[in-house]
């Protein structure tokens, strides 16, 4: 029998893994975390917020760069981290580079009312995207509204995309709750009562709507609404497993203000052991060829 979480009982999540486990992750030095390092999985250290944020940017020109009238291409980007919207337009601006054959996937959308949140809503990622870096380059630059997708009407076409479209990299953040996107850990109820669900399970999801683990309702309040949770959606969609694993590459970034230094730890540890657990979705990347963390020091 797995522990009882310590953080709500009705749920999966990391504080439910063996002891030994979360003390190794523990005790891991900031330094040596490079050491987790294997063929498929890499682990990048950034000294500065800026040089952090700058990298995470260039993904978008790398990823936009590649696409052609032939083979269009893009990247798939989370809101959180935010940071580097702004500087993909300044980027894309001062090279000149025209985004014609290039798209973009937006990761997640808030859910109310078994809809998705509009753009005016206070925390709408859809217009968090469209203002900070798509309104932001220059017109004649921009890619075709067509090319940019988010999980907000049709998940099975949005779904799909992924397979007519080259994703060259996915990014994403880490949560709380140990999540990319919005794949959280999953509730503990039947048939999931005294085990969580199975990796090879976790990974078959597809784009869907997902009920929240409290903590990244208590994440998202701390990050984005001053602390007011109250306020804070409880369901959203979200880019699955599925369509992660059609990426090319995936790549996390970890500034230091969505997850704590034991969690950077921890994920790093497992996908490295190759330790995949659903009460910690981010270890099932463990499955993926081509996982990369970015790690800004000062979050460790």
């Amino acid at each position: 029998m797995r522990n009882v979480s310590r953080i709500s009982p009705d749920w999966w999540d990391y504080t439910t893994l063996p002891k030994g486990l979360l003390d190794e992750a523990r005790c891991i030095e900031k330094r040596n975390i490079q050491k987790l390092k294997r063929e498929g999985f890499d682990i990048v250290l950034y000294e500065t917020l800026e040089e952090f944020y700058l990298a995470e940017a260039l993904e978008y020109v790398e990823a936009w760069e590649k696409a052609t009238p032939d083979n269009p291409a893009g990247i798939c980007g989370p809101i959180g981290p935010i940071e580097q919207l702004p500087l993909v337009a300044r980027i894309i601006n001062e090279l000149g580079l025209k985004l014609s054959n290039a798209h973009f996937w937006g990761m997640d959308e808030w859910y109310e009312d078994g809809k998705p949140v509009d753009q005016g809503h206070p925390l709408s990622f859809v217009r968090t995207n469209m203002e900070l870096w798509y309104e932001r380059i220059r017109p004649e630059l921009r890619m075709p509204p067509e090319n940019i997708h988010f999980p907000v009407g049709d998940l099975d076409e949005y779904s799909e995309s992924f397979c007519q479209i080259r994703c060259v990299i996915m990014q994403g953040g880490q949560g709380e709750a140990k999540h990319w996107a919005f794949n959280d850990p999953p509730r503990r109820k039947e048939p999931y009562v005294k085990e969580p669900p199975l990796a090879s399970e976790y990974m078959k999801l597809k784009t869907r709507v997902v009920d929240l683990h409290p903590l990244t309702v208590i994440q998202n309040a701390r990050t984005s609404t001053e602390g007011n949770a109250s306020i804070v959606p409880v369901n959203a969609a979200t880019v699955g497993p599925h369509e992660t694993m059609k990426a090319e590459r995936v790549s996390i970034w970890h500034p230091g203000n969505h997850d704590s230094p034991f969690g950077i730890r921890l994920t790093s540890l497992m996908i490295s052991r190759r330790i995949m657990d659903t009460s910690v979705p981010m270890s099932l990347l463990a499955e993926h060829p081509d996982v990369r963390f970015h790690i800004y020091l000062g979050a460790l």
